[in-house]
């Protein structure tokens, strides 16, 4: 398999890898989010994705910006309207 070098491609990876694991995992970022610990209750699973990510992403592309952004973007702003201390 090709390594993706078109940041664009990466960028839509990243945010679809992110998107699984929010859906496939919606209790665990309703808790996480109101117990403000989402980032240990979804250790394994964005670690998962984010080796999967960086297995098909050119690392000149810069996969660790990508990924991090697809986080907040997908992960942690979908979930502004779960009630929460940290809003």
């Amino acid at each position: 398999m090709n390594m993706i070098e078109n940041p664009d491609q990466a960028k839509r990876l990243a945010r679809a890898i992110i998107s699984d694991v929010a859906m496939y995992n919606a209790e665990k970022v309703e808790s996480g989010i109101k117990n403000d610990n989402i980032f240990d209750v979804l250790r394994e699973e964005l670690e998962e994705g984010r080796q999967h990510f960086f297995s098909r992403v050119s690392p000149e592309v810069g996969p660790e910006g990508i990924f991090d952004i697809a986080v907040v973007d997908v992960l942690i702003k979908r979930a502004g309207k779960i009630e929460s201390n940290i809003w």
